[in-house]
């Protein structure tokens, strides 16, 4: 689907964990990037895994705009950055998930780029 019929739309997260994601904005070029609102629904988690990319250095700044009242926790062994409300880091390599919502709702606003390789 292309990226213009992809905005502002709710469509289902990778990993089939229940979580939805909304495009709010993207580029190819000059710096490929993406923008995201996130929803994470009671119920829903997203098990470990890591963002394979082709090439590239994969980076993602997670910013929580509503936390659950009860889990939706993020789970990053070595984020380059992480506090309450901010996490930052490299999802091509650091492998993440985030635990079962139990109660309440988590929404995110959630920005990756891929930096190109050094030749």
């Amino acid at each position: 689907m292309s990226m213009l019929k992809q905005l502002f739309r709710w469509q289902k997260g990778r990993q089939q964990s229940g979580y939805n994601k909304m495009l709010l904005a993207g580029a190819y070029w000059p710096l490929k990037f993406d923008c995201y609102l996130l929803r994470f629904p009671q119920g829903c988690e997203v098990p470990p895994h890591k963002d394979t990319i082709r090439s590239g250095r994969h980076y993602r700044l997670n910013i929580v705009l509503k936390q659950a009242k009860k889990g939706g926790d993020f789970i990053c062994a070595a984020p380059i950055y992480q506090n309450s409300r901010i996490k930052f880091f490299r999802p091509d390599l650091c492998e993440h998930a985030v635990s079962k919502v139990e109660q309440g709702s988590r929404y995110l606003l959630s920005i990756g780029w891929v930096k190109a390789s050094k030749s």
